[in-house]
């Protein structure tokens, strides 16, 4: 049961559902804070200095309104007042400045990071929770979240705080020019703060469902913008509308939520603020105020309640920001399946020898996709596995290299439990060619190199050379600065996988791992990458998956799987000679043309 409780905890933190508490929430973002706290001081001396000029502005104004209602005006004292606020005024712009750029500088470093500790922690993740995060929803993290944190850092904490010293001051000053005007404003007020923490409560809830409704609408936009050549050719572009419809028409009605929340509470704080204007003027003329102390009044009363109607859009980016928090420090929370261990050894360099030793293993609870498998591979072995779509085989290659972690028995490389070397360690030392081979924007050199710039050139043409991948390399306008476009769609599947091939030996691994890596080719490639692989075998031991039969003759040994457990073993012509379910696959394949002996 706690097992249970613990999975749907790490399956809410995936999708950014778990609420922080406030505590929790304020200790993360001191986290951040803490590094820049001598810049956040600094601005907080600027803020102060600002916010005393600024409440020295109606003052001045008061001054100048008695002195041109009185019988008697002194133009050489208004010219002196005018002098002192427009140097106030200038003064106040200047702080102000200096405030908004050190502010800036603080916030765009922690947002910095923030972002780097989120992506780092993504690229740690294990490969099964990335199937349970969709790529959209992780990109809106990235960016989305972390600008509107940005916001909190250089906007919304600030203006609270410059908000509550303003409203503070501005009391005090109420306070020596009329105690019984300035009791009168404890009314409004009051109801504006009650109003307020009600309206918190609302929007907060609001801005929780919105976000999440935004990050399925990305998600949902992801997926299908990378799968639009599938809808097309299967015409459907009517039926993704409709979903596309669903999804947006979810997030239309949470940000309405949203909208309506604000839509009641400001006109209402608008109505509370000209009420309280008609109180001062009315009040003021009762009990004989100067018109310099009404204006002054006034002023401030503007200054009071502005701050207090700001307090919505306050609000509003702190919910936005908490929400946004939620989802980034939930997603940091989640911890990678598979992890180090304390005593996790550095493997430089190994001969090769893999061994699994009654393996089990499952994606999820008992379904088990391998059951009690158990073979060898010595140094410098080929070994390939066979078997139906299901069997296993693409699971074992991902296991040694702990793309997931095993229920039962040990996976050993050179007689050490892999589950004891550090996960960057062991894949260094194995290459992996992949059906589906991944070309990042760039060029041919840098999707070669890695965009490691200790890799000389001789070395990254030598390795294209090895893999027969310079025969078409070099035929390029551009040669090896030949721009590749995203996911290397002007390079065919065959040049791509002799790129993927180059890749691999450049890196000088001691283990390689193929699967697939010859389906879905045209003969003249198959022959180059054929070529290719015979070369390749002298680099290490080599793990081998093929559907294909023929490009798997030569092996030193062949495991045929079937429902996660091995079947037969041996060489190409000890299967054929067993006639079992090898011989039944390769006759399936070569019947035609071939004669079986």
């Amino acid at each position: 049961m706690e097992d249970f409780i613990e999975e749907i905890d790490e399956k809410d933190r995936l999708k950014g559902d778990r609420k922080l508490p406030a505590g929790e929430f304020i200790r993360r973002i001191a986290h951040y804070l803490r590094p820049e706290i001598g810049r956040f001081l600094l601005a907080a001396l600027l803020l102060m200095i600002n916010v005393v000029l600024d409440i020295l502005l109606p003052l001045l104004t008061s001054r100048m309104t008695d002195n041109l209602t009185s019988d008697a005006i002194d133009l050489r004292y208004l010219i002196i007042l005018a002098v002192v606020y427009l140097v106030i005024c200038l003064l106040n712009n200047v702080f102000l400045y200096a405030e908004s750029m050190v502010l800036q500088k603080a916030g765009q470093k922690i947002i910095y990071n923030l972002r780097i500790d989120v992506f780092t922690h993504i690229e740690e993740m294990s490969r099964n929770q990335f199937t349970e995060m969709p790529v959209g929803s992780l990109v809106t993290r990235v960016t989305s979240y972390t600008q509107s944190m940005s916001d909190l850092f250089t906007n919304v904490i600030v203006s609270v705080i410059k908000n509550f010293l303003t409203v503070f001051g501005v009391y005090v000053i109420m306070f020596f020019i009329n105690v019984q005007l300035a009791a009168i404003l404890l009314v409004p007020v009051s109801v504006i703060f009650v109003s307020s923490l009600f309206f918190s409560k609302y929007v907060g809830g609001a801005f929780r469902t919105e976000r999440q409704k935004i990050s399925e609408l990305n998600t949902f936009l992801n997926e299908n913008l990378s799968g639009m050549s599938i809808i097309q050719i299967f015409n459907r572009q009517d039926k993704k509308l409709e979903a596309f419809d669903e999804k947006n028409d979810g997030y239309r009605q949470a940000r309405f939520n949203v909208i309506k929340g604000f839509g009641l509470y400001r006109p209402f704080v608008t109505f509370v603020y000209v009420t309280t204007l008609a109180l001062i003027f009315w009040f003021g003329v009762r009990i004989g105020l100067t018109p310099g102390s009404i204006v002054a009044f006034y002023l401030y009363t503007g200054r009071f309640f502005h701050p207090v109607e700001m307090l919505a859009d306050q609000l509003n980016n702190i919910q936005r920001a908490r929400s946004a928090s939620e989802r980034l420090f939930n997603l940091l929370d989640v911890q990678p399946e598979v992890r180090d261990l304390p005593d996790a050894i550095d493997l430089k360099d190994v001969e090769g020898r893999i061994e699994f030793q009654n393996v089990w293993f499952a994606y999820e609870g008992e379904n088990w996709i391998l059951r009690d498998v158990s073979f060898v591979i010595e140094p410098g072995q080929t070994c390939a596995f066979v078997g139906a779509t299901g069997a296993g085989k693409t699971t074992i290659l991902g296991l040694i290299v702990r793309n997931y972690e095993i229920q039962k028995g040990k996976i050993l490389i050179d007689g050490v439990d892999i589950a004891h070397i550090q996960i960057k360690s062991l894949r260094r030392l194995v290459g992996q060619m992949l059906q589906d081979v991944f070309l990042f924007s760039g060029t041919v050199k840098t999707n070669l190199s890695l965009h490691d710039e200790t890799i000389p050139d001789d070395a990254i043409q030598e390795a294209c050379r090895y893999v027969n991948a310079d025969t078409f390399i070099e035929k390029l306008p551009k040669g090896y600065d030949e721009p590749v476009i995203e996911r290397g769609e002007n390079f065919s599947q065959g040049q791509r996988q002799l790129l993927s091939f180059a890749r691999t030996v450049l890196h000088r691994p001691r283990i390689l791992i193929l699967d697939e890596a010859t389906a879905n080719i045209d003969t003249e490639t198959e022959s180059l990458i054929q070529a290719s692989l015979e070369k390749m075998r002298s680099i290490g031991t080599m793990l081998v998956v093929a559907h294909r039969l023929s490009t798997i003759q030569h092996s030193d040994q062949i495991i045929v799987l079937q429902n996660g457990e091995i079947i037969e073993r041996g060489t190409h012509q000890q299967l054929l000679a067993n006639r079992g379910h090898y011989w039944k696959l390769y006759r399936l394949q070569f019947e035609e043309g071939h004669q079986i002996a």
